[in-house]
């Protein structure tokens, strides 16, 4: 594959730390690279000196000729009295913009909903972050780099930007970089993952759960990771072969090799248990509400809403964006009034909300980290082991060294971690998260979602993030035109229901949720029963070629952590040699992949 841009040897130096001491990579058309790892180890930095925003202090950055090469930076360049219209399409002719079906497609997918005539100071700061999306994808590059795309977009703008990078280039052309802590969106998208950490970019095939799984291979081969880590990141991928339905579409061999991964590790809840203990705690009554209706002048929000919530719920709801889910979460709550109906509160609840604006935080921003929590004796239960306030924010990722800062100077992710634990130590029974993924990146939200594995209550989420909806709900509802919905089909169903929505269909009565109308089509003749039988054997042969090769391919990583790591030519054949077994295992997937679609 062509190459389109590369670095070599980059060393970066901040007066506090040294980011990156020698960084080499390398994007080639085809790539479609994911770039995860903690708040503040580099991510933003390494996209800024490829796209040359960021200086170095050495190492080289090379461009192949004529390569385009679009940024989108976390932070816009609109010039606040200009319009809409001239921000994303610019002196463009309205019929020459409007004639061509890709800008077209941009406008409905991100801006769909602003005035075009609106000046860009008007806009809110995540209406102005989809303007400047908008006018970056509407122009033709060979190469996109994206931080953070996915901020200020609902589950469907996700979903549209998912399906527009994939088919915005043709197979092997193009290329993306993207920094994003929504992990469905870098399963859905990306080919490859680089983690930044510890000042080097460290390279994995595939998506999410592809680099979850690598990850875990090789901690378990180089025991020097830490165990506390290695152990989050099992747990993480039980869940992941085990709970999401989307990803069990997987060739065989690789669910066999994760399994034997997490043979030993146990479901990451024990449903029935916390079942019980919520009952314990709470009793039969949570929130009822009984046709409820809000209102806001001659809008109607939510349009008699019937919800008994019980005991050990754990519901994820989905939403457009102004759907009313914030609305919804606040009539449970108590801090927005119904029009009409009626809202039941058992005795027994008691409410935490970890909201959007940090109130828990509001009284305590001149003390001290350590000087909040020596004023709370509450222990909290993780996994059956009782932890203090200072172990269960070093179990949600907060570093020791920051104890002793101001809650003020706190970063917005250590901000997020402190708040959820002041709401878990304020001992509510009903728990209310309202965009908890803000500011945490995804090796917080894997210690927040394991945390909250043992919380035994009502658990409501409201989260454009879909993977942590799958992870730590059980079930999902939606907000469709007023009216709230159950979906069994999840994130998936509650899109293709708002496509249907959208495009004039009607969806099935709530009182039928699993079913929904659809167009008629006419049933394609399918494959013979000599093709079938076909298809099989060869699936099969291909089987046991992959499971040799993974052998082989094991066998090679297990040399190459314990070859001379100064024998620079003996490194460079074995890399070499698990290069093309790389290659001709993924022909081989793709194959396999093929052949199970044709035969069911």
């Amino acid at each position: 594959m062509a190459h389109l841009l590369g670095a070599e040897a980059l060393h970066l130096d901040y007066p506090t730390k040294t980011v990156f001491e020698s960084v080499t990579v390398g994007i080639n058309e085809g790539d479609r690279i994911g770039i995860v790892g903690r708040n503040g180890d580099g991510k933003s930095s390494l996209l800024g000196m490829l796209a040359g925003t960021v200086e170095y202090q050495s190492g080289r950055v090379t461009k192949r000729g004529g390569v385009r090469f679009g940024v989108l930076t976390q932070r816009d360049d609109l010039d606040a009295d200009a319009t809409v219209r001239a921000s994303i399409v610019g002196d463009m002719a309205e019929h020459e913009w409007a004639g061509d079906s890709r800008i077209r497609d941009i406008i409905a997918g991100l801006v769909a909903d602003l005035d075009w005539e609106a000046r860009i100071g008007e806009l809110s700061g995540g209406q102005r972050r989809r303007v400047a999306l908008a006018a970056l994808l509407i122009g033709d590059w060979d190469l996109l780099a994206l931080d953070e795309p996915t901020n200020h977009l609902d589950v469907e703008g996700i979903a549209w930007l998912a399906e527009h990078v994939k088919n915005r280039w043709p197979k092997n052309a193009g290329g993306l970089l993207v920094i994003t802590h929504d992990r469905w969106f870098l399963d859905e998208v990306c080919t490859d993952t680089w983690e930044v950490h510890d000042g080097i970019v460290e390279p994995f095939e595939g998506g999410y759960a592809a680099y979850v799984l690598q990850r875990v291979e090789r901690d378990r081969i180089n025991a020097a990771t830490e165990q506390k880590r290695q152990n989050l990141m099992r747990k993480e991928l039980a869940w992941l072969r085990r709970g999401a339905p989307a990803r069990t579409s997987k060739p065989k061999f690789r669910i066999d090799a994760a399994n034997q991964l997490i043979e030993d590790v146990p479901p990451v809840r024990d449903k029935i248990s916390l079942q019980a203990l919520a009952v314990s705690r709470l009793g039969k009554d949570v929130v009822d509400l009984e046709d409820v209706s809000v209102s806001f002048g001659d809008r109607t929000i939510l349009n008699n809403v019937t919800w008994r919530i019980a005991p050990g719920e754990r519901t994820g709801i989905l939403g457009a964006n102004g759907a009313g889910k914030s609305t919804l979460l606040g009539v449970i709550a108590g801090t927005v009034q119904q029009t009409s109906g009626r809202v039941k509160r058992g005795k027994t609840v008691q409410l935490g909300i970890l909201d959007q604006q940090f109130s828990q935080l509001d009284d305590i921003q001149n003390d001290r980290v350590r000087e909040v929590l020596a004023r709370t004796k509450t222990s909290f239960n993780v996994d059956g082991k009782e932890l203090t306030p200072a172990q269960l924010l070093e179990r949600l990722g907060f570093a020791r060294e920051h104890l002793s800062s101001h809650v003020a100077s706190l970063s917005g992710g250590q901000k997020r971690r402190l708040q959820l634990l002041m709401v878990l130590l304020s001992e509510p029974n009903v728990l209310i998260l309202d965009e908890p993924t803000n500011d945490v990146d995804a090796d917080m939200l894997a210690a927040m979602e394991d945390v909250l594995d043992s919380w035994p209550g009502t658990l409501l989420v409201v989260s454009h993030d879909r993977y942590l909806l799958e992870r730590v709900t059980d079930q999902q509802y939606a907000i469709l035109g007023g009216r709230l919905r159950h979906v069994p089909g999840g994130v998936d169903e509650y899109l293709r229901l708002r496509d249907a929505q959208e495009s004039g269909g009607t969806a099935a009565p709530s009182g039928n949720p699993s079913t929904a109308s659809a167009p008629s089509a006419t049933k394609a003749s399918g494959p013979t029963g000599a093709e079938l039988r076909a298809a099989q054997k060869e699936i099969q042969a291909i089987e046991r070629k992959l499971e040799k090769l993974g052998d082989q391919i094991q066998s090679h990583h297990v040399s190459m952590a314990e070859h001379d790591q100064s024998d620079f030519e003996g490194l460079g054949k074995l890399t070499a040699e698990l290069g093309a077994l790389n290659r001709q295992q993924e022909e081989l997937e793709e194959r396999w992949l093929e052949l199970s679609e044709l035969a069911g």
